[in-house]
This record gives structure tokens, sequence and C-alpha cells, in this order.
């Protein structure tokens, strides 16, 4: 089973990105960062997502990275399927936080139960034969709109979401052009997928 070990973000400096993901929402190895000048503007295709147990971990994490320099796309509310809300690092990088709870049960702990790594891509169909072409076997699948992927004990998980589909889910334009500023760092690779998504393998990374 493919097992994912981390992701690693390209960032204008690197410094303050590990300082920010540290404070902001305890990550370590999960999330590696390094330079880069490659040129990207507006939406980059992708999301992070922290899933947490309950409201209160949500409005925790939330308010951590906002504190650390985060802007809020939206705010945290309630949905139809639970709780949450998304915040833009000062890197670019868009994060979801969320809990299929509606209801706390205790004190807030902003203990992350998985990351969930969303690519936005534009051919459904076609992403997810690609990946299943190269080993990763299928958990979840809503026709064209989401594929969720079997993943081993790696810390990330990964899903597949329709590229406009992912940028009204976290409230910007779907428009945007260059570097996706992202590897995944992964048993699978190395690949690039056909929405130009880069896997690297993990010892490829081991450096970073």
């Amino acid at each position: 089973m493919t097992s994912i070990e981390s992701v690693t973000l390209e960032v204008a400096d690197p410094a303050v990105a590990r300082s920010f993901y540290s404070s902001a929402f305890g990550l370590g190895s999960e999330v590696r960062v390094r330079g880069s000048e490659a040129p990207a503007t507006g939406f980059r295709g992708f999301t992070l997502s922290l899933v947490v147990a309950q409201p209160a971990d949500v409005d925790a994490l939330v308010g951590a990275a906002v504190d650390a320099g985060a802007t809020t796309l939206k705010p945290a509310a309630k949905s139809l399927w639970g709780y949450g809300g998304v915040v833009q690092a000062p890197d670019g990088t868009i994060w979801q936080i969320a809990s299929s709870s509606k209801k706390n049960t205790g004190p807030a702990t902003r203990r992350i139960d998985e990351i969930v790594l969303l690519l936005g891509v534009a051919d459904m169909a076609g992403s997810k034969r690609f990946y299943v072409e190269h080993g990763l076997s299928v958990a979840k699948s809503f026709g064209s709109k989401y594929v969720e992927f079997e993943t081993g004990p790696g810390p990330v998980k990964l899903a597949l979401y329709k590229h406009r589909g992912l940028a009204k889910l976290v409230g910007v334009s779907p428009d945007g052009t260059g570097s996706h500023r992202l590897t995944i760092n992964g048993d699978a690779g190395p690949f690039t997928d056909p929405d130009g998504f880069t896997w690297a393998t993990a010892s490829q990374t081991a450096s970073l």
C-alpha cells in the first residue's frame, strides 16, 4: 500500500515557514519546506486539510494560525458535514481545518487526527486512472467530484477534487499560473502526474 511520508512546500523564506508551521499547527517532519523562487500566481491547485475531533480543536488551530500570521479565507462555522474553517499560510499554502463533529466533547487539545492532501485535477477519470496505474487503491469515489485513496502508515492521506470545485470550496478564484510549489514524498514515485504534481521518493527528500 502506498504511503506518503511528507509533503515539501517550496517557499520564499524557509525559516519563516518552519516557524509558522511549528507555532500554528505543531507540525514537524510531515510538512517540509525548501527555498524556491519558482513563479506562481493565484490558486496553486491544492489544499492541505487538518482533520480534528471537535469544533474546539478547529477554533484553537485556526486561532493559532491567524496569530502566527495566516489569513482567514473562511471563518470557522458549522456546515452540513460538520465544522471547519479555511486559512492561508504566509507562504501561500491553503489549509482547511475541519471536524465531522458539530459538538464539543471536552476541552480543546489541538490534536490532529489526519493530514489530507487534496489535489485539484482537470480530468477526474484520467487522474484516478493514472494513480491506480501507479499502485494506489481507491478507498472512496464520488463520480467526477472526489476520489480518496487507500494510504499506508504514512501521516499524509491523499484525495483528488475537481480543480474548480476545490477552489470554490476554500473560497478563492480557480485561476492560477506557474509552479504548484509542492512535492509529494512517498513510495509511489518518482513521477509527475497529469496535472503537474511532482512525487519524489523518501530517499530524495531525506536531506531536506
